[in-house]
């Protein structure tokens, strides 16, 4: 029984549930406490470096991860990276989800109007 750890900022839709169970085998989901899920979604900008404030993020996963569990890591470019070098260290598998993106320009008064 492995579990889906979310460090990430949203909500899985039913849809990227059933792919994770698919795809991955995972039987549950986890997201995180309360206060990690605060600190994962507002990663100040003016920190000179983020191994200080992602150090509770690791001992939580450190503690928690068990074999054949997966971390789902979206966020912060340079948190995301640290995470995910953190999670492979941890002989743990680090994934991230991606979307289709559609887009449409269409010249309207002589400008460009995309639609996503």
């Amino acid at each position: 029984m492995s579990k889906l750890f979310l460090l990430f900022s949203h909500n899985l839709t039913e849809a990227q549930e059933s792919d994770a169970k698919d795809s991955l085998g995972v039987t549950s989901f986890v997201t995180l406490p309360a206060e990690l899920q605060n600190l994962w979604s507002n990663v100040p900008s003016s920190l000179e470096s983020l191994e200080a404030y992602l150090e509770d993020l690791k001992l939580y996963l450190e503690k928690e991860l068990k074999q054949g569990d997966v971390v789902l890591v979206q966020g912060d470019f340079g948190a995301t990276c640290s995470m995910v070098r953190f999670v492979k260290g941890l002989g743990a598998k680090a994934v991230y989800a991606t979307t289709t993106r559609d887009v449409v320009e269409k010249v309207v008064d002589d400008k460009i109007v995309k639609t996503s």
